[in-house]
């Protein structure tokens, strides 16, 4: 059996080459920088065509075409696995029934204008293709064909397909890497959190087939940063974004354990730590924040931990157990840790400037009602003071003294007092930093010099549904969308950002999810109760 798949390509972009003559597809033809240069399109493995193997082929009748009314979702079963069968305008489509990033039932999600939104993070897929739209995640949704046949709806899919609920977009590889002279490189991403890896994928699945090099300060390759404060005692390995041989399949190479010290923007140049130089033609900017530490007397006793790699979640998880844990910050890092110890330690307590936790936030009434729920959960708060002094005992940490006079036992403490931009070796490199540190971004995450773009949580960028206003957001998802405008932009496709920021924490088995940028707001409009934390709440202007 021959089996041929075209790739079909925008007008602009599609190769006028023939097929070849032994039935291989000819490389397509990309320009960068205006040469040409050839890729071959690579398939991850799991999204190659499914329907090779007849015995790896499913068809089930899954309901009459009268069951399900325009608008409606449902989850259908196959034998060996479901589908999310979808009907809009008069049509049929048929995906996976999860979300690939936490695997939600998309069923319970919302459908509008041919997305389906997922209802846990906010994630969105197209239903005509299944691609991811608006993020978290890194994977889109498989699509099965849908066929109608006297009244009745048919689904036919591939079994691995409905197993694995996941596909990877359609991905160049680099061309002849051997090549390349070690110290230069393409593309350079510094920061291999969301932003850089999104930045990296979007790249390759745009075709592009030149040397793409992330480096990073971290000694492990891209991770699910939340669940560092969400669920503690993860080890890095379970919670790695892509495994190793992803990287290597699609040529996207991480230099660990590798600090930018000075950039020469004139030269092109990243100079790092060690005194290695590195040249490039495009670059990202993804550095993330640096948690601030406190300024107190004894600050430098040992057990005292900014939560910034799995290792330091660990290390908390296993000091703090049955023992005493004292939380600096009730941010959302301070309170999902203080969630997440409550059960483990003997005590929690968490020490705050202000008087209710997340009040510039979620507002007065509903960070009392948040407040509430942690007291019923053993967790004791020290409010509107601050840490005087942190004691020690044989060098480890014992008490922490606050201004207020009062002195908490504690064998832990774990500091949550905010974040300031990572980008100090940016100065003089003449790059537009305002004053708090943040890299200054248009709404194609471009800074003021050509070619050299930023994104994640070091930037302040227009935000389309506040008039452009310039903020900055440091949530996971809004990282993910920088990363993959950045991509698109470095490769000249003029995409403005216009998604909307996204939120969640989990505590206590309750989970808040935060949708739009109230900052300024002056009222807070409750709908439902609070008191039960069943509730949605308006922050307006």
């Amino acid at each position: 059996v021959e089996v041929k798949i075209e790739v079909v390509l925008p007008e602009k972009e599609r190769s006028k080459e023939e097929m070849s003559p032994n039935g291989k597809a000819s490389p397509l033809i990309y320009k960068v920088n205006g040469t040409a240069r050839h890729y071959h399109l690579e398939e991850h493995p799991i999204a190659s065509n499914p329907y090779h193997n007849p015995k790896d082929v499913v068809e089930a009748s899954v309901c009459h075409v009268k069951d399900l009314e325009n608008g409606q979702m449902r989850e259908v079963d196959l034998g060996c696995g479901k589908a999310l069968l979808i009907k809009e305008g008069g049509e049929f489509h048929a995906v996976g029934h999860k979300c690939p990033h936490y695997g939600a039932p998309l069923v319970k999600g919302v459908l509008s204008k041919g997305r389906v939104r997922c209802p846990w993070h906010g994630a969105c897929f197209n239903i005509g293709t299944g691609d991811i739209e608006d993020f978290p995640g890194l994977d889109s949704l498989p699509r099965f064909q849908v066929k109608i046949e006297k009244e009745k709806v048919y689904i036919r899919a591939s079994k691995q397909a409905l197993q694995i609920q996941r596909r990877t977009k359609m991905m160049a590889k680099c061309i002849s890497l051997s090549n390349y002279n070690l110290s230069s490189t393409n593309v350079l991403i510094i920061g291999a959190g969301a932003a850089g890896l999104v930045c990296a994928e979007t790249l390759r699945q745009e075709g592009f087939s030149d040397r793409i090099v992330m480096c990073t300060m971290d000694r492990h390759l891209p991770y699910d940063r939340p669940k560092l404060s969400k669920s503690m005692d993860s080890h890095p390995e379970q919670i790695t974004l892509r495994p190793k041989e992803f990287f290597r399949t699609y040529d996207i190479e991480v230099l660990t354990e590798m600090q930018v010290a000075a950039m020469d923007i004139k030269n092109k140049t990243a100079v790092f730590k060690d005194g290695f130089k590195m040249e490039y033609n495009k670059l990202l900017i993804a550095t993330g924040n640096t948690p601030k530490g406190l300024s107190c007397k004894g600050k430098e006793v040992e057990n005292v931990f900014n939560i910034r790699t799995p290792e330091d979640a660990n290390r908390v998880v296993k000091l703090a157990t049955s023992k005493n844990v004292v939380i600096v910050g009730a941010s959302f890092l301070g309170m999902e840790v203080a969630a997440y110890l409550a059960e483990r330690a003997h005590s929690v307590s968490v020490v705050e400037l202000e008087e209710v936790p997340f009040k510039k936030f979620l507002g007065d009434r509903v960070g009392r009602a948040v407040m509430k729920m942690f007291e019923s959960n053993r967790v004791k708060f020290y409010m509107q003071t601050e840490v005087s002094e942190l004691r020690e005992q044989e060098g480890k940490l014992k008490e922490v003294v606050l201004k207020s006079g009062k002195v908490l036992r504690a064998d832990v403490c774990v500091v949550g007092i905010g974040a300031v931009p990572a980008t100090g070796f940016l100065k003089q490199s003449g790059i537009n930093i305002d004053s708090k540190g943040f890299i200054v971004v248009n709404k194609m995450m471009q800074t003021n010099i050509p070619g050299v773009f930023a994104a994640g949580d070091t930037v302040m960028f227009p935000l389309a549904l506040r008039n452009n206003k310039k903020v900055n957001v440091p949530h996971w998802q809004m990282a993910h969308m920088h990363g993959r405008v950045a991509a698109l932009n470095m490769l000249a496709h003029g995409v403005e950002i216009s998604t909307v920021p996204y939120l969640w924490t989990a505590m206590f088995g309750k989970s808040i999810r935060y949708a739009g940028h109230g900052e300024g707001f002056d009222d807070v409009v409750i709908q439902g109760d609070l008191d039960e934390l069943k509730f949605v709440a308006f922050y307006t202007k």
